[in-house]
């Protein structure tokens, strides 16, 4: 398997429709994640084995930045000519996103936190395998 390395998302565009959520990727392919995501407090963490990526929103919600965690199938030209930027974690190891998102690893499972004080817009968590796909969005406690 060859080294897989980090790389910086550009602004990529956002539309929520009916049933989910389009990511419009610079090369003009759009990719749909299903939902609406389910709202969770704070943090959320993926079972081992998901696809985990990270967007994170404007406050208008119509444009972002999708970060996949722990990618190691995309070559990193696809991933420039997508807009989407990857970062590589080793076991139990943590960095932070974008401020006021932290993403982390316990063992094979990855964690999303997110300090919505400091995030000027919205943080979107979405899993997924062969199996089955989970949205989420993580929003303050309370709300």
């Amino acid at each position: 398997m060859s080294q897989r390395s980090n790389v910086a998302p550009s602004t990529v565009g956002v539309d929520f429709v009916e049933g989910g959520v389009v990511v419009e990727y610079l090369d003009g392919r759009d990719v749909f994640y299903h939902g609406p995501p389910e709202p969770v407090e704070g943090a959320i963490t993926a079972p081992p084995g998901k696809e985990v990526h990270v967007l994170v929103t404007d406050p208008d919600g119509v444009e972002g930045v999708m970060t996949y965690v722990n990618d190691r199938n995309t070559h990193e030209e696809i991933l420039e000519s997508t807009g989407v930027g990857r970062v590589m974690l080793e076991r139990d190891d943590e960095e932070v996103l974008y401020p006021g998102v932290t993403v982390s690893t316990a063992g094979y499972s990855i964690c999303v936190e997110a300090d919505l004080e400091v995030v000027d817009g919205r943080v979107f968590v979405f899993a997924e395998d062969e199996m089955s796909e989970h949205a989420y969005e993580l929003v303050a406690e309370g709300e």
